[in-house]
């Protein structure tokens, strides 16, 4: 929460960035509703990518990205979505964001977002594949989801983020089996096991249009980490990967989570 003297609060200025994935507007929002530390302006893809400058971020505390830029689905079967580079101005500008210190939390899928920029996934500390590709010079096979998965998240270390929140508290949302880079600051962990066999291959959904299949699909075992912070450049930088459903949204513990991650990064 941001103090404005003594006794007096004022509310965290947070643009609320999303569209590129499907959710439930009015439940997601009323998330965001529910905290009294923050104001929130709702803008969509691609409209938003015009503020992405540190001029227009003076008027924000924050940055929260629930959107998945950069990708065009097919509704063709057996079609491949199109992955496009961000314009030079969006790229530019978004660097300028980091060396300004402008702080942003990303949720869920926007891990997914800019799959044709390598850097967008070093800010974020990670990278969810729709399709094979190369992370950090590694190939990698698609990632894998599973939906409604009911587990439990264990808190690690004594971050600012974690105050309120119990040391373990239960979830029922999707999960992703990503890939994870090493030099993250772990934040939170999950109870399920990530390997191959509990998740589904985002490219059996996407491309050959099967939900829920990982037949002949092949992972490494992933990272259970469901949460980090990480600082690039001057910019305090959260990932939640909790938040698929109005049920995730619904929990008080991610609710809590947002709230305190929003005022951290708006430090």
């Amino acid at each position: 929460m941001a103090y404005e003297g003594e006794g007096q609060v004022t509310a965290r200025e947070v643009l609320l960035v999303c569209k590129g994935h499907p959710y439930e507007r009015q439940p997601f929002y009323d998330v965001f509703e529910g905290l009294s530390s923050v104001n929130y302006t709702v803008v969509e893809q691609p409209a938003a990518q015009a503020l992405f400058t540190p001029e227009h971020a003076q008027s924000y505390d924050a940055f929260v990205l629930y959107d998945m830029p950069g990708i065009q689905f097919s509704s063709v079967p057996g079609e491949a979505p199109a992955f496009a580079e961000p314009s030079p101005e969006l790229m530019a500008g978004l660097n300028a964001m980091l060396d300004a210190g402008v702080g942003m939390v990303f949720l869920h899928h926007a891990i997914a977002g800019w799959p044709a920029w390598p850097e967008y996934a070093e800010i974020i500390g990670g990278r969810f594949l729709y399709l094979p590709g190369v992370v950090r010079g590694k190939a990698c096979p698609d990632s894998g989801y599973r939906h409604k998965v009911t587990h439990t998240i264990t808190s690690e270390g004594s971050h600012p983020i974690l105050n309120g929140v119990p040391n373990s508290f239960e979830i029922t949302d999707e999960l992703y089996l990503y890939q994870v880079f090493d030099d993250v600051e772990p934040l939170l962990r999950s109870s399920h096991t990530f390997t191959e066999d509990n998740f589904y291959s985002a490219k059996a959904a996407v491309v050959d249009g099967k939900m829920f299949d990982n037949t002949g699909w092949q992972h490494e075992p992933g990272s259970n980490l469901v949460g980090w912070t990480r600082q690039v450049r001057n910019s305090r930088i959260v990932y939640l990967q909790c938040g698929d459903d109005p049920e995730a949204y619904a929990n008080p513990h991610y609710q809590r989570l947002i709230g305190n991650a929003i005022d951290w990064v708006s430090g």
